[in-house]
């Protein structure tokens, strides 16, 4: 499939009156579901898509909410005032592209701020679609339920045929130029499509997931909450590291960012911290980046005597460059000596803090071989540690 660069509009000018008298005074786009603005779930997949080429969100003149969300500091993204109604705040946001874009016709997506649960999956068809179709697409549902025809009594005039009817999702797709012009011509549309249907043309309608949920009343925010937790939880990574060391001059050794005073140190192209070389190596397996080896290897001057600490401090840059966050780590040091129970408190404190999580989320344990092997013999050091990594959404 050809790439496509698009430009995201984001309309969010609505206090959505009918929700804040259930759900308090914050209009629905800043009220927060799992640990985030619903407007920043909105926004996350585009800001994580290489190929929006910036985003663009509409919001009232006087809010004082989104500048002050860490989402409105990021590079991409460009916040313009909206107006009264949505098609308003999308002219504003087209107008706004046209002065910088010029002559260039770029594809544009409308994404309503109140829908945080889109599927990257869904983005990727809608973007395919584009590419097959001069006239835009939009993500769509079938209709499955029984449809009834009321009076105004709410009593049943008729059974209506749900045959060739779909339910309008966002985003929807189209070319810059031309859908200005659409929405410009047709003010009483509800939609982007609705207003290129009103010019004569005929958007791709294109299958998405039914909880791409637009949030409309209270009870939605604890949907959609549900559903992004579902999602958190059945996209998870585990990773296992292992690193071993051999003792040899010296009179002390590095356990997890500690120095622990020891009568020999352990051999090696850094300072040998076995913890910390084992878990760097947990961490880029998770997410599938190779191992500690590739991105910071012997062969390399610049690494001699590293700490092992500011290797991990880069793994965890890379791991989060990847799209992921840490849930939790256990990590098991092997040998006879040194003892390490003097020291797991702070080694603890010390690795959550580089790993941006919680003490709790950092486990640590010490064994010996019996005196088997090579590390029974007190010739080395061995560690082993597992991560779980958490994709974001």
């Amino acid at each position: 499939m050809s790439a496509v660069h698009y430009w995201l509009v984001m309309p969010a000018a609505g206090v959505g009156r009918r929700m804040q008298s259930t759900a308090g005074a914050l209009p629905k786009q800043y009220q927060t579901i799992a640990g985030r603005r619903v407007i920043e779930h909105a926004l996350a997949p585009f800001l994580a898509d290489q190929d929006c080429q910036g985003v663009i969100v509409c919001v009232a003149a006087d809010d004082p909410h989104f500048q002050s969300l860490p989402v409105a500091a990021h590079p991409r993204v460009h916040g313009v005032p909206g107006g009264a109604e949505r098609r308003d705040s999308v002219l504003a946001g087209l107008h706004f592209l046209a002065t910088r874009v010029m002559a260039e016709d770029p594809w544009v997506l409308v994404h309503d701020a109140v829908r945080p649960c889109l599927r990257a999956p869904d983005l990727a068809a809608l973007k395919a679609a584009l590419v097959a179709g001069a006239d835009g697409a939009l993500l769509a549902t079938r209709l499955t339920d029984t449809l009834k025809r009321a009076d105004a009594d709410e009593r049943v005039q008729a059974t209506v045929s749900r045959e060739g009817l779909w339910r309008a999702l966002t985003p929807q797709g189209f070319r810059l130029r031309s859908l200005m012009a659409a929405i410009e011509a047709a003010p009483g549309v509800t939609d982007e499509a609705s207003a290129m249907e009103a010019c004569g043309h005929a958007p791709r309608l294109v299958m998405a997931s039914g909880d791409n949920l637009k949030i409309t009343e209270s009870g939605d925010l604890a949907l959609a909450a549900r559903i992004l937790e579902d999602r958190r939880m059945t996209d998870q990574r585990i990773g296992f590291g292992v690193d071993v060391h051999a003792f040899g001059a010296g009179d002390h050794v590095w356990l997890g960012g500690e120095r622990i005073p020891f009568e020999r140190g352990l051999i090696a192209h850094s300072d040998g911290d076995v913890l910390l070389h084992a878990l760097c190596d947990a961490l880029l397996g998770a997410a599938a980046l190779g191992d500690i080896g590739q991105h910071f290897p012997d062969s390399d001057a610049s690494y001699r005597g590293v700490a092992s600490m500011t290797l991990l401090g880069a793994t965890v840059a890379k791991v989060a460059a990847a799209g992921y966050r840490i849930a939790n780590v256990d990590l098991t040091l092997m040998g006879e000596q040194p003892r390490l129970s003097p020291y797991r408190d702070r080694i603890r404190a010390r690795l959550a803090a580089a790993l941006q999580v919680s003490a709790d989320r950092v486990n640590l344990k010490a064994t010996t071989t019996e005196r088997l092997g090579f590390l029974g013999r007190g010739e080395g050091l061995a560690a082993q540690a597992v991560a779980l990594l958490e994709k974001l959404s």
